[in-house]
């Protein structure tokens, strides 16, 4: 990848939520460490409305320890804990409106054998085609969570726009009521590196 790896700005999160999480698609995503840097093309996104999405962690704006960084001005990261794994998340919307965008999957392309010991998998395919997988190859942490997204080791940079770009429902959140079927999962059409 020949790409300038410089943070875009903090006007690039602001705008909708919506449009923000399609806007994603084709950045990159990257993670300075001690070890080296690692990264990959942004595949796949899903959003959270905040107060009126009964999937969002600040559902009827919900305000706690967890969900505060949420409340923040666009561009901070929002990385929570679910099972074993950390999710890494962009606070979308404006401020004190508290909506992010989950980054579901990555086609990885700077520091692959970095991830690969982070993350030993046979397939290629496997590595980020998850947000625990994702997190966990480019050593995303709870340590993350309040940085912002254009000024800190995790930013993510300019990439190419995709072609297509399609559009579905969330996946995992059976338990949300009628938000489980709002279309807010985005992802480049046709990549092998989306989750499923």
């Amino acid at each position: 990848m020949d790409l300038t790896l410089t943070p875009l700005p903090q006007s690039f999160y602001e705008g909708p939520t919506l449009e923000l999480a399609k806007r994603l698609l084709g950045c990159i995503l990257v993670k300075e460490t001690d070890e080296g840097i690692s990264g990959g093309v942004i595949v796949e996104t899903e959003a959270y409305l905040g107060s009126v999405d009964q999937a969002a962690h600040s559902f009827q704006n919900r305000r706690t320890k967890r969900t505060e960084i949420m409340f923040q001005e666009p561009g901070h990261v929002y990385t929570y804990q679910m099972h074993t794994h950390t999710l890494v998340n962009v606070v979308s919307g404006p401020l004190g409106i508290p909506e992010a965008i989950l980054i579901r999957a990555i086609e990885p392309s700077i520091g692959i054998d970095l991830m690969l010991t982070r993350r030993p998998v046979k397939s290629l395919q496997n590595l980020t085609s998850g947000p625990g997988k994702l997190t966990k190859a480019l050593h995303i942490s709870m340590d993350d969570y309040g940085k912002t997204f254009y000024n800190s080791s995790l930013f993510i940079a300019k990439g190419k726009k995709p072609l297509h770009i399609e559009q579905g429902k969330r996946i995992g959140i059976d338990n949300s009521g009628e938000a489980r079927d709002y279309p807010y999962r985005f992802w480049i059409s046709g990549n092998p590196f989306v989750s499923r």
